[in-house]
């Protein structure tokens, strides 16, 4: 189920469905369905036009990643949960490298949570997918050249996806509140999964995108395009979450 779900979700994202209607367009320009084919040329090309067009890419990712305020006054708790993100192991490159940039602001927030409390333990999800190491070592490898205390990381290795971090989780913490560090367009299924499960995250949201550039090159741009992915990938994991009772 879980590969199902992961590759269906690929084929329902803004560039798959936009070379599908390219796609449609081109086997009928060569079916002689001219009509037809001008129609998905015509909607393939608005499709990719508006996506990357700066206001809309912000209209559809703000109300994830709205859901939660930025954790700027921390409160005391023993745990800090930073979710798991990608990485590829490379011993070439520095850590820093190996892990994409989403991981790298995730656990950069959860570091510096963590060292605004006292005594408190930071944990990392991720496993390793198709990569050797488990994703929750290589944020332990960031955490300790960081500074932090190897003492008071701990790994979780066996989560695939958010709902299993949260279990996972809960064997550890339990019901005492506790700080989630993930990116803001994640946070909202985050929590509503966890809360589901009988936990008690207080969101402390980051990599937010949703935010307006300046400069002519930004109005329409790839950029524009990875933040509807991304929604994309959040509304369709809220779907998915709510047909099979998980929030």
């Amino acid at each position: 189920m879980f590969f199902f779900k992961k590759i269906v979700s690929a084929f329902l994202l803004p560039i798959p469905i936009g070379l599908f209607l390219l796609l449609l367009a081109f086997y009928f320009l060569l079916t002689n369905s001219y009509t037809k084919a001008k129609v998905f040329l015509s909607l393939g090309f608005l499709w990719f036009v508006l996506l990357s067009f700066q206001p809309i890419s912000n209209a559809i990712i703000n109300p994830l990643e709205n859901s939660h305020k930025a954790l700027l006054n921390i409160p005391k708790v023993e745990y800090v949960l930073v979710l798991g993100s990608g990485h590829h192991t490379n011993e070439n490159l520095s850590i820093t490298s190996q892990l994409r940039g989403v991981a790298i602001v995730r656990i950069n927030e959860g570091i510096r949570v963590y060292k605004t409390l006292e005594n408190a333990n930071i944990i990392f999800s991720g496993y390793k997918g198709f990569d050797k190491n488990y994703h929750s070592f290589m944020a332990k490898e960031l955490a300790l050249s960081l500074g932090v205390n190897k003492d008071k990381i701990i790994k979780l290795d066996k989560p695939v996806d958010t709902r299993h971090e949260a279990i996972e989780a809960k064997k550890i913490i339990g019901t005492k509140p506790f700080i989630l560090v993930t990116s803001a367009s994640h946070m909202k299924r985050s929590i509503l999964l966890f809360k589901k499960l009988g936990l008690n995250p207080i969101a402390a949201p980051t990599y937010h995108l949703a935010y307006e550039s300046k400069g002519y090159n930004t109005i329409f741009s790839s950029e524009n395009l990875y933040k509807v992915k991304v929604a994309f990938h959040e509304y369709l994991g809220l779907i998915w979450s709510y047909i099979r009772g998980y929030i």
